[in-house]
């Protein structure tokens, strides 16, 4: 996707789909928060202690951390759409109990976390299936738009919410919070009942679970460019957690305020988080990805620092208004990227393992400088935050963000099943593959070379024991092997191949000096033991000799 391509796309909310469920979806934040505000002032008339009451956003928070993999792999196997809108019902259901439990006065404080931390599952599973269900109702020149406006939306929740939802609950009590989070849940669900997206079917049955799981961490572990953002995801949210972890300090503290200081003090890092949102488009259509993060970097830096030394309340609004778009803008593009990186089969799992890394980098973040402020003061911690931004900034130069403008990553349709003399079933495995190569000397390095990238390719997609061999009678000869547990994980080790393996496979192709197309063997292992006359060989051999066009045998 070059620059042309984002101004030629359309504005996400010119898109009716996407504008009605971003719509819904930011009354459905408005009421989470709303929720929030009315679970935290009921829990401390349930009970005084500081640690109880804190506990209501750790319960909310903690499902992120412990099921956004699973809900990734749930996201990428199922339908979206009905995931987003199972999670929503079992929400609404969630807040409805909640609300009854307070209209007949049986909370208790336990009672109060469970509704809580069911709310969080929610949020969990609801999480990946709808950033990655963005791709699918925006082209891919709007995807960065649509990720800041959800950003946006999000931060105008939070910035708003809070207020809004104190209002409430003094006029009407938590009850009624509760009630209001019930209700907003209902636009959203309708609008995804209404929504057909048009989706290539699926031919596979879905991966279990747990494979799915491995298969996420797998690709990955073995996507560097992936791995990279993940990395300064973790950093970025690390020092970013200060400003608004610490911001009812400096409220108190440094500016001297109440809470109607503290409102003013988010809402200015809101409206950062806004027109950071607004101008993200044509920023993206200017400057490239690691710049942007970059910018975003500095702009956190230069606003911690300011918030740590200022003792004007309008000088701290518009440092704060600094971090507010630096926070959008980096995690916006960080979003943008795993998703622009990962073929739809594996993106909500990519999202999702980006939402840990992001989230625990924010954690421990906010842990660390909250124990700084308490053992120094709170202008100390806001300067280390900003020193350790600064650090995040640096690490561009050493491990900058992959680029992924041209990274295309639809799906290669060119591989059909071959046909056996040996009949197999989905389950029968292990599957065993050799692929020959005839390679000449003077091109052993770039073969090598070339083989080093196919290793990761194929690993990446599912292929176990992965080794190149050379013979030690033909010295052209090169041999490489690999294994799949089933013939099923084979299909849908081919079926993962994409536009962008191409290269390596022409690349390999060019070296090949031997006939055409390649030969290729295609085995199931068997046990000795397991037949029923020894003299039987061990393997049963499948068809030799491949489709020319497929580039992934």
């Amino acid at each position: 996707m070059d620059s042309s391509e984002q101004i030629d796309s359309p504005a996400p909310l010119s898109i009716p789909v996407f504008r009605a469920v971003w719509l819904a979806s930011m009354a459905s934040n408005f009421g989470g928060v709303i929720q929030s505000v009315g679970a935290a002032w009921m829990m401390t008339s349930l009970t005084s202690s500081p640690e109880t009451v804190a506990l209501v956003q750790a319960s909310t928070a903690m499902p992120i951390m412990l099921f956004s993999l699973l809900a990734g792999a749930v996201a990428d196997n199922r339908d979206r759409r009905r995931v987003m809108m199972a999670s929503q019902a079992a929400m609404l259901a969630v807040s409805a109990g909640l609300a009854a439990a307070a209209l007949a006065g049986i909370l208790t404080p336990a009672l109060l976390l469970t509704f809580t931390f069911l709310l969080g599952c929610g949020l969990a599973f609801n999480g990946p299936a709808w950033q990655a269900s963005v791709g699918e109702m925006v082209p891919r020149g709007s995807l960065p738009g649509a990720v800041a406006l959800n950003a946006m939306g999000f931060n105008i929740a939070r910035s708003l919410g809070p207020a809004l939802g104190g209002a409430i609950v003094a006029a009407l009590g938590a009850a009624a919070a509760f009630i209001l989070n019930a209700v907003s849940y209902v636009p959203l669900i309708w609008v995804l009942s209404c929504w057909r997206p048009k989706l290539p079917e699926r031919l596979l049955p879905p991966e279990p679970l747990l494979d799915a799981m491995a298969a996420g961490v797998r690709y990955v572990a073995l996507s560097p460019g992936i791995r990279i953002v993940l990395a300064r995801a973790l950093l970025f949210g690390f020092s970013a957690a200060a400003v608004p972890a610490l911001m009812p300090l400096v409220a108190r503290h440094i500016v001297a305020g109440g809470p109607l200081t503290y409102g003013l003090l988010l809402g200015a890092f809101g409206v950062g988080a806004v027109v950071s949102a607004i101008l993200i488009r044509r920023i993206r259509s200017r400057l490239p990805t690691e710049q942007i993060v970059r910018i975003a970097s500095a702009l956190l830096a230069t606003g911690a620092a300011i918030t740590a030394i200022s003792r004007m309340m309008p000088v701290t609004m518009a440092a704060l208004t600094l971090c507010g778009a630096g926070w959008v803008l980096a995690l916006a593009t960080f979003n943008v990227t795993v998703q622009m990186s990962a073929p739809r089969w594996v993106v909500a799992r990519a999202l999702a393992l980006y939402q840990m890394f992001a989230f625990g980098g924010m954690a421990v973040g906010a842990w660390v400088f909250g124990r700084l402020a308490e053992g120094k003061s709170v202008e100390t911690a806001l300067l280390w935050a900003a020193g350790a931004q600064v650090l995040t900034l640096a690490m561009g130069l050493w491990r900058p963000l992959p680029t992924i403008e041209n990274l295309n990553l639809d799906p290669l349709a060119r591989w059909k099943a071959p046909d056996t003399a040996v009949d197999v079933q989905p389950r029968s495995g292990p599957i065993v593959i050799s692929v020959e190569y005839r390679i000449h000397e003077e091109d052993f390095p770039a073969f090598l070379d070339a083989m080093a990238e196919r290793r990761r390719i194929r690993r990446r997609d599912g292929a176990r024991r992965w080794t190149l061999l050379r013979d030690l009678h033909e010295a052209d000869l090169w041999i490489e092997r690999f294994e799949l547990p089933t013939w099923l994980d084979y299909v849908r080790h081919n079926e993962r191949r994409t536009q962008a393996d191409v290269e390596n496979y022409e690349r390999l192709r060019a070296l090949h000096r031997g006939s055409y197309p390649l030969v290729v063997h295609r085995m199931i292992e068997r046990e000795t033991s397991s037949l029923p006359d020894a003299a039987q060989p061990p393997r049963e051999i499948g068809a030799q000799l491949n489709d020319p066009m497929l580039p992934g045998q």
